[in-house]
């Protein structure tokens, strides 16, 4: 057996080699056993990651969960913007008179949001911009707050010249030196009480034809609209001085004001109960055509805009003034003796009833007739329609024709001067019955004005001018109208929950057409 002598620091030195050797091969082993754990592909884990950060922020905005929503503007912001608005609004020169104070809306700011995201240099959504206003702004480089932007749209001012009353004959003129002053009069218009605003970043969006990246885009949303062509944006005169009914005489910083100024809620429950109580008599006057006396067909002609007639009645026996136009027959017509000369155009001496159903304009449940007059017809020829039987007349005479009652829906803006420009005076018009919508009474007096009282001009609500006489409910309805002589006055008060505007001007002669709103005769469907 053979034994070498080895020296102990020999040993010392290799064991030390060796150890360290040991530890590095594991080091390296544990650093790949680690890499094959966690990170086998660190660009997928990327994707992964991204994929789900995008559905985790799309299922924050959904509706069911509004806890995990992000709003768009920060609340320090959106005070700062309410503020500035109030404070721009009730510092206006002239002084306004009317000028309400500005709450934020949530809806507003919603929608707000929506189009701020789309990134879009322009205003819209094009479907919402009938029924608000909007003010919008974008700016990228250093920190600019949106207060920023409120206060640059209301500096167009200095660009913007007041317009009088006795410089609106009856429109008021526009006046802007600027390139625009539109921001300004949204901002400091007086019925526009709401507002809801929202800012967004935007990595890139087109600023009249140049890439701006990661801009800063304001949007602001305003209801009811402002800037309407030909009205000035506020009423001069002593602050609060003409508030609408609803604000009570709160008066804020020279602003119309009421507490929370929700004033629309406090309403809600209170017009409900007035509007059934008072429409409660009216049952009683459809009861007075049944009768067959000659007083009921008086009384509603007064009620009525439809004459009540008998099978017999001839057209010249019954044209009375503008109620000549349109007419209620009875049943069972058919069978009757009323003689009917012509076709298509009847003469004066047929019955209006019987040549309504020769024509097929009605059957024999009876129903309304529209009619209208034609002087001088050189014939009358002869025809058997629908179980009547007319005559043939070879000389000339004055003739009608009968026409349906055409029947259209409306909402609660619709205006007589839309549906049928004016042309003459007392003229039948419309030549259809309108039905009103519900909750008109709620739609604010800016965007469905009701002027005068009993006797509308013809830029109102018809919906609202029906409720504010008291010939329709809340719950809406039928709804005839007759056109009138002009007029050049007209007087507002306050019915069935409507204030109706006043007005007094010579400029009325030509401008405005003044309609009666009164419910129309027969059954609704």
């Amino acid at each position: 057996m053979y034994f070498q002598n080895i020296n102990p620091q020999i040993i010392h030195s290799d064991c030390c080699y060796w150890i360290l050797l040991v530890s590095i091969a594991l080091l390296f082993l544990g650093a790949s056993l680690a890499a094959s754990l966690f990170l086998p592909d660190s660009l997928e884990l990327r994707q992964i990651m991204q994929r789900y950060q995008d559905e985790l922020e799309h299922n924050s905005t959904k509706a069911d969960t509004p806890l995990r929503t992000r709003r768009a503007i920060g609340w320090s912001d959106r005070e700062e913007i309410l503020q500035l608005h109030n404070k721009l609004r009730g510092a206006v020169h002239p002084t306004a008179s009317n000028m309400e104070y500005m709450v934020w809306d949530d809806e507003l700011e919603k929608s707000a949001t929506y189009w701020a995201e789309q990134c879009q240099w322009e205003h819209g959504p094009k479907n919402l911009l009938m029924s608000i206003g909007q003010n919008l702004a974008v700016h990228w480089g250093r920190y600019r707050s949106p207060a920023y932007h409120v206060q640059a749209w209301y500096d167009e001012v200095k660009d913007y010249t007041y317009p009088y009353p006795h410089e609106c004959n009856p429109w008021c003129p526009e006046r802007c030196s600027g390139p625009m002053c539109t921001h300004y009069t949204q901002l400091v218009w007086a019925t526009t009480n709401r507002v809801g605003c929202a800012v967004h970043v935007c990595p890139r969006i087109d600023v009249w034809g140049e890439i701006w990246e990661n801009a800063v885009y304001l949007v602001c949303n305003y209801s009811p609209k402002g800037n309407w062509i030909g009205e000035a944006p506020y009423q001069h005169g002593p602050p609060c001085s003409q508030c609408p009914p609803s604000y009570g005489g709160g008066c804020r910083d020279k602003l119309c004001y009421k507490d929370m100024n929700e004033v629309e809620k406090p309403q809600e429950p209170v017009q409900p109960r007035m509007t059934p109580t008072k429409p409660q008599p009216k049952p009683s006057s459809p009861k007075k055509p049944a009768n067959a006396n000659p007083s009921s067909t008086k009384t509603t002609k007064t009620t009525y805009l439809a004459q009540n007639i008998k099978c017999e009645t001839r057209m010249r026996d019954k044209c009375k003034g503008a109620t000549c136009n349109r007419y209620n027959c009875p049943a069972n017509c058919l069978n009757k003796k009323g003689k009917v000369w012509g076709t298509l155009f009847y003469d004066v001496q047929s019955s209006i009833c019987r040549a309504a159903i020769h024509h097929g304009i009605i059957d024999n449940n009876g129903g309304l007739v529209d009619v209208t007059r034609k002087d001088n017809f050189p014939f009358f020829v002869k025809a058997t329609k629908n179980g009547v039987e007319s005559f043939s007349k070879y000389k000339p005479g004055n003739a009608f024709t009968v026409s349906r009652v055409e029947e259209q829906t409306i909402d609660c803006y619709t205006t007589v001067a839309e549906i049928c420009p004016f042309k003459a005076s007392a003229s039948h018009c419309p030549r259809y019955r309108v039905f009103c919508p519900a909750n008109c009474i709620n739609e604010p007096s800016y965007w469905a004005p009701v002027v005068g009282t009993n006797i509308y001009g013809d830029g109102s609500s018809i919906c609202r001018a029906a409720l504010h006489a008291g010939v329709i409910k809340a719950s809406g309805g039928y709804v005839d109208l007759l056109a009138l002589d002009k007029r050049k006055s007209y007087t507002g008060t306050l019915k069935n929950g409507i204030q109706s505007e006043r007005y007094t001007s010579s400029a009325l002669d030509s401008s405005l057409r003044f309609l009666s709103v009164t419910q129309f005769s027969g059954q609704e469907p």
